[in-house]
């Protein structure tokens, strides 16, 4: 995606460690007009996969995946907690994941109420990376007995292996941007 790319390489800052600044257009402020831009690519590519329902991990999957949601016909967008709400009644569907931004291990709760055997489930998320907060997700629509449809991140971080990590999923991924390298303070994209 065109427009994503020249914006990373605009306003992206490499802040070391494999972590990319996107805070002026994803990760804390948002562009509209961008989001919807990314939602429509993500509902062109998993249309034909005919997903009933988008899940995401809180915080900065949730506009991607509401754009997304919006594009494939207003589906619902989950979004899985990461600190459990006194409004949500147990059992709940949990599982953990490393944040490599926050650093330790985060959990993701979903509740059966929004999650059923009956759903097709595409992933939505911000970033693409070591795969695992996906994976975590994957594995809890899997505990709903929902069927995984597709995999679908804003920005991918191929040098961290996150597409192999998920390839056991056998479903398809989607990168809208996809980032190479990281080394030395650069941000090189896959087309370069």
């Amino acid at each position: 995606m065109k427009l994503l790319i020249d914006r990373i390489r605009r306003e992206g800052e490499n802040l070391g460690r494999g972590i990319l600044k996107i805070d002026s257009f994803l990760n804390h402020q948002i562009d509209p007009a961008l989001m919807e831009a990314a939602g429509e690519a993500i509902a062109e590519r998993f249309a034909a996969a005919r997903p009933t329902r988008i899940l995401t991990a809180e915080v900065s999957g949730i506009i991607p995946a509401t754009m997304a949601g919006r594009a494939l016909g207003n589906l619902p967008v989950v979004y899985a907690r990461k600190h459990k709400p006194i409004t949500m009644r147990e059992p709940v569907y949990i599982d953990t994941a490393p944040s490599h931004t926050k650093g330790g291990e985060v959990l993701l709760m979903v509740s059966p109420e929004f999650l059923s055997a009956e759903d097709r489930v595409l992933i939505v998320d911000d970033f693409l990376a070591s795969g695992r907060t996906i994976d975590a997700l994957a594995r809890i629509v899997q505990s709903a007995g929902a069927e995984l449809v597709g995999i679908a991140a804003v920005v991918e971080k191929i040098f961290e292996g996150g597409r192999d990590e998920l390839a056991h999923w056998g479903v398809p991924i989607l990168a809208l941007a996809t980032i190479v390298d990281m080394s030395e303070g650069q941000i090189i994209l896959n087309d370069e």
